[in-house]
């Protein structure tokens, strides 16, 4: 569980980071504007939801932000 809230936690400073706004965190779940939600799968993986569809997998928390924060630059920009 421990391992959990530190992942938690370095998302949510990634999130912020990237200027990404974050709208509630429950658990696992990230939910953030336009419909993107994020689930802590486990050590660095993360699973990137937007609009019910899953768009992938990421390994990592800083390709996780870069490919949100271009994905909204090119869809809500």
């Amino acid at each position: 569980m421990e391992s959990n809230i530190n992942h938690r936690d370095f998302l949510q400073f990634g999130l912020k980071h990237y200027s990404i706004e974050i709208e509630k965190i429950e658990g696992k779940f990230f939910h953030l504007k336009y419909n993107y939600l994020i689930e802590i799968e486990g050590p660095n993986l993360f699973k990137l939801l937007h609009e019910g569809q899953v768009v992938g997998p990421f390994g990592g928390v800083e390709s996780l932000c870069e490919f949100i924060k271009q994905d909204i630059q090119l869809n809500y920009g």
